[in-house]
């Protein structure tokens, strides 16, 4: 009971039920102050976390920030719900296609249809985003996953039904690759 814990230097992942506990996406206390989320390789993370103690430089890792800071910030608010979780990011990939993407269905006034369903999503799972929206998707090191054959099947994509289901079907696998391959941690609190 007399036992002292130096929060400041204590590197661990956040109790199952706490305030970062997700079934589906790891978050845990930042490794270093950051005011944003970042974004670091599992393997990295869980050894930077045996070591207990504070890195001596900031090792490789994606700051969520502008657009990304908006996507991280739906998907911590959704960590209890994976189906949730799941959802929000296909809206993160369809809002994607409508900002970043070329496709031959968005030329059409198909394009309303998908207004309609990016702002229904958006209501329903209470999503805002702020600032630049040039990256939503977040990030993933090529060795784990084809963006470029992603982006070239929404190219291909010939009606509104296929173009949903590839960015249902990419998103779903960027969605467990983030799960497995990555660790978030949150952004440091106070000063």
């Amino acid at each position: 009971m007399g036992e002292l814990i130096h929060i400041r230097y204590r590197r661990q992942a956040l109790p199952p039920d706490g305030p970062g506990s997700s079934k589906a996406w790891e978050f845990r206390r930042g490794l270093w102050r950051t005011p944003f989320f970042v974004q670091i390789l599992r393997p990295l993370a869980d050894k930077l976390d045996l070591s207990n103690r504070p890195a001596a430089s900031v090792p490789p890792h994606f700051s969520l920030r502008q657009g990304l800071a908006s996507t991280i910030q739906a998907m911590y608010a959704n960590r209890r719900d994976e189906n949730r979780m799941r959802e929000t990011y296909y809206l993160i990939g369809l809002a994607d296609c409508m900002i970043n993407q070329v496709n031959p269905v968005l030329r059409t006034d198909l394009l309303r249809a998908v207004y309609k369903k990016v702002f229904a999503m958006k209501a329903d799972l209470n999503i805002h985003w702020h600032g630049s929206l040039d990256q939503v998707l977040l990030p993933i090191d090529s060795r784990f996953y084809d963006e470029g054959g992603y982006r070239s099947a929404i190219r291909q994509a010939v009606t509104l039904k296929a173009l949903y289901r590839t960015i249902r079907e990419g998103t779903g696998t960027m969605f467990d690759i983030l799960s497995r391959e990555y660790v978030f941690l949150c952004p440091s609190v106070g000063g």
